[in-house]
């Protein structure tokens, strides 16, 4: 869709993932999603990156809510706020059975980076959801594929998880989660291989802390 504001979110290499308006968030009026899908971001991270995957991401986005007189909110940051919640509300996707968002265009491959909140609406039409696409996967291959069943269709044994990626070299950590990469919706959108190691690896670091 185009938009000047979904256009310039698109000129930093974040793209628009969901957006929502709202009388409730004080005086905040209406909210746009982005983060990371498809390899734009990560291309320009890996160009300019120094330190953290969040750092620079506060350091891109900051700078691009002033322009657009909105203020960033941020998945990473404490207290913690509702995205997943968010994402629901603004047309961004169903909750799958690994407990990730499956997004309409993006399934599986994609993430939160903020949440830019204006004090006025804009002219967005809402974004379609669509139909759940887990519920009519029959095999969902998702939930067998982890080598460690850490996954349940319910629960993620997220201990299991991380003793596995820190166990030594595997097939998560050379490529991605397999449960993640089993997933048949949007396959065109996954992480190339330096883009999935740069996260598992940050998924293992911070299972050892």
């Amino acid at each position: 869709m185009e938009h000047p504001i979904l256009n310039r979110i698109r000129r930093e290499s974040f793209t628009p993932l969901g957006w929502f308006s709202t009388r409730e968030m004080g005086d905040t009026r209406f909210v746009i999603l982005i983060g990371n899908a498809g390899p734009d971001m990560f291309r320009r991270f890996a160009r300019e990156g120094r330190g953290s995957l969040d750092d620079w991401t506060r350091a891109v986005i900051e700078p691009l809510a002033a322009d657009l007189d909105a203020r960033a909110l941020f998945p990473f940051d404490v207290p913690h706020q509702p995205f997943l919640s968010w994402a629901r509300r603004g047309g961004a996707g169903h909750v799958s059975p690994l407990g990730l968002n499956i997004h309409p265009t993006y399934g599986l491959w994609h993430a939160y980076r903020a949440a830019l909140l204006f004090p006025v609406e804009f002219d967005l039409p809402r974004v379609s959801v669509g139909a759940h696409p887990c519920e009519t996967c029959v095999a969902k291959p998702c939930l067998s594929a982890c080598p460690v069943s850490a996954f349940d269709g319910k629960n993620y044994d997220v201990e299991t998880c991380g003793a596995h990626v820190n166990a030594g070299a595997n097939e998560c950590m050379e490529g991605g989660c397999l449960a993640r990469r089993a997933c048949p919706i949007a396959v065109q959108y996954q992480y190339a291989k330096p883009q999935a190691q740069f996260h598992m690896q940050a998924f293992a670091k911070a299972r050892m802390k």
